[in-house]
C-alpha cells in the first residue's frame, strides 16, 4: 500500500480568513445517539474526516440506512432497518468513540457487543466508567477477550457516580439513560462543549436533559425518541485552536469564523500571555502576531482548563518563545511523543515523567518527521510552518482522523503544503 507524506516549505506568514469545520468530537457522539430515533435524522455541518467515515460504516455494518454527502457535510440515518448488535473489531480499531455504540445500542435494542475501543496511542483509556454507568442503570455488563458485551430486560434512571471526569463515560450513559425508566443523573459529569451539542441533540428528539455544561447531569429517560428537524453540530473547538496557534507561529494576521470564542478562553488566555493579539467577535476570532513570543507555563486540565488536544499544538509553538517554557499534562501519559520528533528539528526540551521543559530556540529547521497520533500531526504541521526549509512528516492519515483538508486551509492562508504518495 503507498504511503503518503505531507511536505511543507517554512517561513510564510499566514494571513486572510478561514472557516473553521464542525466538531469531530460532537460528530462522533451525534451520529452514534441517530441510532436512538424512531424516524430518519438528518445531521448538518458534520466534517469530511476519517472517523465520520468510520462511523458511516459502522452503522451500515449494523443495518442502518445512511446517506452521506460531504463536500455537503450532511448526513442521513434511517436506523429502522437496524438488524444486529455487534460493532466489528476492525472498526472499532481505527476510532475511540465507537465506544459510544454500547450505550446507544444497549438503550434502543437491550443490548450490545462491542470490542474495547482503539484510536491515537496517548496513553490508557480505560472505559471502567463507562461500565459502572450502565450496571447503575440495571444493565448486565462483561468484559472479556478485548469484548464488551452489555445486556439487560430494562433500563432503570438512577445515580451515577463518576469516580474521574470522563468524556467518553460521561456521553455513554447519557446515550443510555435516554431510554431509561426514569430520571438518571450523572455527578462529576464532564462540561466539554460537545458534551452541552450531544444534550441538544437528544432533548430535539423528545428526551429530556438537563445541566449540561455544569458537573451534575439530569436525563429524564423517554420510551422513544424521533428526529423532528434537521441538526448542525457546533464548530470543532480543537481545529479553531489549531489554527489560532498557526496564525500566532508564522506571526500572521489570521481570521477565523464559523467559532465559538467562548470555548477557546483557556488558549485565547495564553495566546495573549505570550504577546499576541487575539480579538473576538460573536462567531470569529482574530490572531495576529508580531516579534518574539515570550515562554508561558500551562497544564492541561478537564474543560473549561486548556484542553490536552491543544497541549500538542501549543507546545510546538512554545519551542520558538523567547525563554523557558513549562508544560504539564494531566490527562494522558504518552502525549509528548511528538517532542521527540522536534527535537530532530532543532527544539530543545527535557521531559520529566508529566512535564516538559522547553527551552525556546531561535529557529526550527525542517527533517523528516513521524506523527505518531492525530494531535501530534497537528503539532508538527505547526513546527513545519515555523521551520526553515521543507519538512516531511509521515504518517499523515493520523491527521486525517480529524481535521478536514487541513492544509487547504493552511494554503488558503499562505502555507505552502503538499502531498506525495511514495
Amino acid at each position: 500500500m503507498a504511503e503518503e507524506r505531507m511536505l511543507i516549505t517554512g517561513g510564510q506568514r499566514l494571513e486572510g480568513v478561514v472557516r473553521v469545520s464542525g466538531g469531530k468530537n460532537t460528530a462522533v457522539a451525534v451520529i452514534s445517539a441517530s441510532i436512538l430515533s424512531q424516524t430518519p435524522c438528518v445531521i448538518e455541518n458534520l466534517p469530511n474526516i476519517e472517523d465520520v467515515n468510520v462511523s458511516v460504516e459502522t452503522l451500515e455494518h449494523l443495518g442502518a440506512k445512511v446517506q452521506w454527502c460531504p463536500e455537503q457535510g450532511m448526513m442521513e440515518v434511517d436506523a429502522s432497518s437496524i438488524h444486529r448488535t455487534d460493532v466489528p473489531l476492525d472498526l472499532c480499531r481505527r476510532m475511540r468513540a465507537s465506544s459510544y455504540y454500547i450505550g446507544a445500542l444497549l438503550a434502543r435494542f437491550g443490548q450490545a457487543q462491542v470490542p474495547l475501543p482503539g484510536g491515537c496511542d496517548i496513553g490508557r483509556r480505560p472505559i471502567d466508567q463507562h461500565i459502572k454507568g450502565m450496571r447503575a442503570l440495571g444493565a448486565h455488563v462483561e468484559t472479556a477477550r478485548g469484548m464488551v458485551s452489555a445486556q439487560a430486560d430494562r433500563l432503570v434512571g438512577g445515580d451515577v457516580f463518576m469516580d474521574m471526569v470522563t468524556v467518553g463515560g460521561t456521553i455513554n450513559v447519557m446515550l443510555a439513560a435516554s431510554r431509561a425508566e426514569g430520571t438518571t443523573t450523572i455527578y462529576n459529569a464532564a462540561k466539554e462543549p460537545h458534551i452541552v451539542d450531544l444534550a441538544n441533540f437528544l432533548n430535539s428528539m423528545g428526551c429530556r436533559v438537563k445541566g449540561a455544561g455544569t458537573d451534575v447531569i439530569r436525563i429524564r429517560g423517554v420510551s422513544s425518541l424521533s428526529s423532528r428537524r434537521p441538526y448542525a453540530v457546533i464548530p470543532d473547538q480543537i481545529e479553531t485552536g489549531t489554527l489560532m496557534i498557526a496564525a500566532a507561529a508564522t506571526h500572521g494576521d489570521v481570521t477565523i469564523c464559523g467559532c465559538i470564542p467562548t470555548h477557546m478562553e483557556a488558549l485565547t488566555a495564553k495566546l495573549l500571555e505570550m504577546g499576541a493579539r487575539v480579538d473576538e467577535r460573536d462567531d470569529a476570532i482574530r490572531v495576529r502576531s508580531i516579534g518574539a513570543h515570550r515562554a508561558v507555563t500551562f497544564k492541561t486540565q478537564v474543560y473549561p482548563g486548556f484542553p490536552t488536544d491543544l497541549q500538542q499544538p501549543m507546545s510546538a509553538l512554545l519551542c520558538t518563545a523567547t525563554g523557558t517554557s513549562t508544560v504539564v499534562e494531566n490527562i494522558f501519559e504518552s502525549r509528548f511523543r511528538h517532542l521527540a520528533e522536534m527535537e530532530r528539528m532543532g527544539a530543545r526540551v527535557r521531559i520529566y515523567e508529566q512535564t516538559a521543559v522547553i527551552e525556546g530556540v531561535p529557529l526550527l529547521h525542517a527533517a523528516a518527521v513521524e506523527a505518531t497520533d492525530l494531535r501530534a500531526g497537528a503539532a508538527l504541521v505547526i513546527a513545519g510552518l515555523m521551520a526553515q526549509g521543507t519538512t516531511e512528516i509521515y504518517n499523515t492519515h493520523f491527521i486525517d482522523r480529524g481535521y478536514e483538508h487541513l492544509e487547504d486551509k493552511l494554503n488558503s492562508l499562505g502555507a505552502k503544503i503538499w502531498r506525495i504518495r511514495d
